[in-house]
């Protein structure tokens, strides 16, 4: 993302985020986001460790999931942001609105299991008072909110829920996660949000879902870095059965988890890369601060 800044002599020049956050032009910074937090006690267990012992510098909050109260119980002042959340994958664990939306559910009380279920069917009206409620109770539970995020990308690919999303951005001063740098989104999404005044890292990505060695693909692209803000977003959960009960990708997350926390080559990597982690909250004062 750039800033469109005035210089001494009066011409037109453009500022990268990382220089405005204080770095040098060719700095690479990397938000290494833990995704999942109040989706289960496995996932706040998994996420809180990989945020207060690990190599994580930022979470993302399921607000209508069953233990969204028990991640806020836990809050130390943690780097977290609101997953604006429009959808429950799991086949047989539920969770739906916050608000009285009826256009948002499906057919055994819960979100939709899909984003494109979920796209035919909303209400733009119930969206957005569901989405701003899942902020506000946020902070009534006493999150210091660090940026807005969009649990599997549905209110960041379709421009009517995306407007949504950043007018939520605006109002409570936060910065956004766009979708991933892979996804193809079919509209000016980083352009939008600059023209606001809200930021958002350069470029997201995740690991290929399903893929084995996980470590390997995340040497590759801490390797293949490139300069700017760079947000990896993982899904560190604790193995225990309850999270082996609700979903086959279990492994994955117990896998994300022994990385961010046990990996010790992983936080060497980082080091010998010259990569500086940092959260959200830098990208929110920077964007408070005008």
């Amino acid at each position: 993302m750039f800033a469109v800044v005035a210089d001494s002599v009066g011409a037109v020049a453009s500022t990268a985020l990382v220089e405005r956050l204080g770095h040098h032009a060719d700095a690479r910074l990397l938000i290494l986001s833990s995704a999942g937090l109040g989706g289960c006690h496995a996932m706040n267990e998994g996420v809180y460790r990989s945020i207060r012992s690990g190599l994580a510098t930022s979470a993302a909050l399921m607000m209508p999931c069953p233990w969204a109260r028990e991640a806020a119980a836990r809050f130390r002042g943690e780097d977290v942001g609101v997953a604006l959340t429009l959808n429950a994958e799991f086949d047989l664990y539920r969770w739906g609105p916050v608000t009285h939306a009826p256009s948002l559910l499906d057919g055994d009380g819960g979100f939709p299991r899909t984003v494109d279920d979920a796209w035919d069917h909303a209400d733009l009206d119930e969206v957005r008072r569901e989405c701003r409620a899942q902020i506000e109770r946020a902070i009534l539970w006493g999150f210091d909110i660090t940026h807005l995020d969009s649990h599997l990308d549905a209110m960041t690919m379709r421009p009517e829920f995306f407007d949504i999303y950043l007018e939520l951005a605006i109002e409570f001063r936060l910065p956004v996660r766009l979708a991933c740098e892979s996804t193809r989104v079919g509209f000016p999404v980083a352009e939008l949000t600059e023209a606001e005044g809200v930021i958002a890292p350069d470029r997201v990505t995740r690991l290929v879902p399903g893929a084995t060695n996980r470590y390997r693909q995340i040497e590759q692209i801490l390797d293949e870095l490139k300069p700017g803000v760079t947000e990896l977003q993982l899904q560190p959960a604790a193995d225990l059965p309850e999270l082996r009960s609700l979903t086959s990708d279990w492994g994955s997350r117990v896998e994300d988890h022994d990385h961010l926390t046990g990996n010790t080559e992983l936080k060497a990597h980082v080091e010998r890369s010259g990569i500086v982690l940092i959260g959200y909250r830098a990208l929110r004062d920077l964007q408070r601060s005008g």
